[in-house]
């Protein structure tokens, strides 16, 4: 008897080699799977410019570090606080100096672009096809530093817009590093400030999107798609798969599709060396907390 629905994952052309050099940038799904290579013993680079969510700002970013385009001045702003930020990047690159500011963004521009010509994978997360833009002069905003809704003008995508640009930047990508592989997902985790309604309208966009994206003539079958986002809908649909919160999958669920990215992209002799760096992982975070106990009853 079935008891549960199984997502069927078509066997991929390539695989990952152990200790890969693979970049990760999207959505908050994409520092759970990055972080779960890193401990496999890949080069791994997790969302460098922050969590991204909607396919235009990865998009924007990932060309930005191509061309090596230093951060603009309409880029910035200062808070009524006196901490500046940027409008393309997370948080994670705000001070209370704007020079700061600049120096940080710059700085991992050029990083992901050195990182981008010799990696060998790319994995790419959508989260939602709603995008905002600054209403005095429409630029494209990729997090909006909690600022009042009313400097934002909320568009959603469609697939067409997205296949669109994202079909030139692959071109661009092809020609910087001709042996990149490329892996699409959507994240299966649900954008609750949307509402619900238009939550499932956006995911379908991001999946049109894709599929027309990964299905298209110049992919030749280095463009893959994971099926992150239909695993935790049908397989893993019971809600004790979820975090407390009831939106972000658990760390079981998390381990689950974990587990089916490896038998989609390992072989044997990679799941061998991901087990062991694993294992060599857990042992150093046990001896790290021994040693802090045994210290702080000093």
């Amino acid at each position: 008897m079935e008891l549960m629905t199984h997502i069927d994952i078509p066997e991929s052309e390539w695989k990952i080699p152990a200790g890969a050099k693979v970049l990760l940038v999207g959505s908050c799904f994409a520092d759970e799977i990055g972080e779960k290579m890193a401990r496999g013993g890949f080069e791994a680079m997790v969302n460098p410019f922050g969590t991204l969510y909607n396919p235009a700002s990865i998009a924007a970013s990932l060309l930005r570090s191509i061309s090596e385009k230093e951060i603009g001045k309409e880029e910035v702003f200062c808070d009524g606080d006196g901490v500046w930020h940027s409008w393309m990047h997370h948080s994670c690159f705000s001070s209370s100096d704007v020079a700061t500011l600049v120096e940080r963004i710059n700085g991992i521009t050029q990083c992901v672009a050195a990182f981008l010509r010799e990696a060998d994978v790319l994995v790419i997360t959508f989260g939602t096809a709603i995008i905002y833009r600054l209403k005095e002069t429409g630029m494209l905003v990729a997090n909006c530093h909690k600022q009042p809704d009313r400097l934002f003008v909320r568009e959603r995508l469609s697939a067409y817009d997205i296949v669109d640009q994202w079909q030139m930047l692959l071109q661009l990508l092809e020609s910087v590093n001709p042996k990149l592989r490329i892996i699409f997902t959507v994240s299966p985790i649900r954008h609750k400030r949307d509402g619900y309604h238009v939550n499932q309208i956006s995911k379908g966009i991001l999946l049109q999107a894709v599929d027309e994206i990964v299905n298209g003539k110049s992919s030749n079958g280095t463009w893959n798609y994971f099926p992150s986002y239909e695993i935790m809908m049908d397989e893993l649909r019971d809600y004790r798969f979820y975090a407390d919160d009831m939106i972000h999958p658990s760390a079981k669920a998390v381990e689950y599709i974990w587990q089916r990215f490896q038998d989609t992209y390992f072989d044997h002799k990679t799941k061998d060396v991901v087990a062991k760096a694993e294992k060599e992982w857990r042992q150093h975070q046990h001896r790290q907390i021994i040693n802090n106990k045994l210290s702080n009853s000093k």
